[in-house]
């Protein structure tokens, strides 16, 4: 969540970049900067984007999840060993 701490105007952010950039990496949180009073972009250190980024992955992952657990637990689906050799026979390995 932006704090209203982290809302600056774009032109401060121009002047003051390293700091800015210091900061960032430091707490890791993003600030808005604003234009005219109004809110146009989000900065943030590109740890704390990576981080973001890794956390929706994670979290787009989840329904696919529940979905095959659902399935498995009604009988649905097929052994991982079958579909495991069925991959390793269509790139042409062979699995002990």
């Amino acid at each position: 969540m932006i704090q209203l701490s982290d809302i600056h105007p774009v032109t401060d952010f121009t002047r003051k970049t390293k700091e800015y950039i210091q900061r960032l990496k430091e707490t890791g949180n993003p600030e808005v900067l604003t234009v005219n009073g109004q809110a146009e972009i989000v900065v943030q250190s590109a740890d704390a984007y990576q981080k973001l980024l890794d956390t929706a992955e994670l979290a787009g992952t989840l329904p696919i999840l529940q979905k095959s657990l659902a399935e498995a637990k009604r009988g649905n689906g097929r052994p991982a060993r079958d579909i495991l050799n069925e991959i390793a026979k269509t790139i042409g390995v062979e699995l002990d």
